[in-house]
This record gives C-alpha cells, sequence and structure tokens, in this order.
C-alpha cells in the first residue's frame, strides 16, 4: 500500500494563527499554546497522519513565518509546494487583503503548477471584532480557485475541517497523476 506524504504550505501575515493551527492539528485538538514566541525562521516540519481518517497519508504542515524576508526563505525551501493553507485574522481586514499578495508569492514559486488549497479565516471566536465578513471572504476564495473555511483554534472550532479537505484534495491530486501516467503508458 502506497503512504502518500505532502508538504502544505501554512501562510499569512504575522500573528493570524498559523502556529496555533498547526499545534492543535499536531495535538488533535488538545495542546493550545497561550502563549507564542513569533516563528523567526523556518521551523521543523509538524505532521500527523492519525487525524486524517481517507487512505493512509501523511500531510506535512510547514508554518512559514508572517513576516516578508523569512516567508521568502521558507518559501524557496518548500517550493514547489502540493497544497496552501492561506491563513487571515477574520478580526483584521488588512491580513484579509494581504491574502493576494501570499498567493501571487506561492504562484510565483509553483513552476507553472496550479496550487490547491484552501482560505481559511481564523480567530472566529473574536465576534465582537470581526472585520471581514463570510460573503467576502467566500467570493474571494472562490475567485481564486481556492475551498473557504473559518475556524478558531483557541475555541477547536472546525479546525480539522479545512485540513481534511487538503487531504481529500492531496489523494484527488495523487489518483490524477496514476491516471495520466496509466494513459501514457497503454
Amino acid at each position: 500500500m502506497v503512504k502518500l506524504r505532502t508538504r502544505c504550505l501554512l501562510l499569512g501575515d504575522a500573528a493570524v494563527g498559523k502556529s496555533s493551527l498547526c499545534h492543535m492539528f499536531h495535538s488533535e485538538g488538545v495542546q493550545f499554546q497561550r502563549s507564542y514566541t513569533m516563528v523567526r525562521a523556518a521551523p521543523p516540519l509538524l505532521s500527523s497522519s492519525s487525524s486524517i481518517p481517507i487512505s493512509p497519508q501523511e500531510l506535512y504542515l510547514v508554518d512559514c513565518p508572517g513576516k516578508e524576508l523569512l516567508a521568502e526563505a521558507c518559501e524557496k525551501m518548500v517550493s514547489p509546494a502540493w497544497l496552501l493553507c492561506l491563513v487571515f485574522d477574520l478580526s483584521s481586514d488588512q491580513s484579509f487583503l494581504s491574502c493576494d499578495r501570499w498567493l501571487q508569492r506561492v504562484q510565483a514559486h509553483s513552476l507553472g503548477n496550479t496550487v490547491s488549497g484552501v482560505l481559511l479565516g481564523n480567530k472566529c471566536d473574536l465576534l465582537e471584532r470581526r472585520a471581514v465578513q463570510t460573503e467576502e471572504a467566500q467570493g474571494w476564495a472562490q475567485a481564486h480557485g481556492l475551498d473557504y473555511y473559518e475556524t478558531s483554534a483557541k475555541e477547536l472550532d472546525t479546525c480539522s475541517a479545512p485540513l481534511l479537505r487538503l487531504a481529500q484534495t492531496c489523494l484527488s491530486l495523487y489518483e490524477q497523476s496514476c491516471e495520466r501516467m496509466h494513459s501514457l503508458a497503454s
């Protein structure tokens, strides 16, 4: 049996919750860290296969720093990415507006391949501070070929849904690749 291993870049501005999401997924929802040190370099890969009930696969989450200079080094290190989780803070218009820039950066390193992924609005538990409406984010995601999810790493709301979608996408891309190889062989 084949075990699929896939890299997934977690990209977005600083302090949108990429590390929180990564740790929540890695710890299967048990370890929400209350204090963080900003990611200042490309960290070691976190992986988990037990949270993905679709075929044997491992999703390697690459938690990229939100600062420009550091993010570029991270992108080059793991380029080209197969999957993308573009994260923004639902209480920050600026983090949402930055999604265009982050997506362009990934596409620049994708070697002409389509990058599949999700747009993830984090911190939906901060209802009173919400700055980005669901319809606006859904429209942007749809226009860029991404699926849209809202979550709260702190409250464990739907943390696994976007990563499960990424795993399904990975499996689908793998199956398409196998079909292409079989058609070339015949």
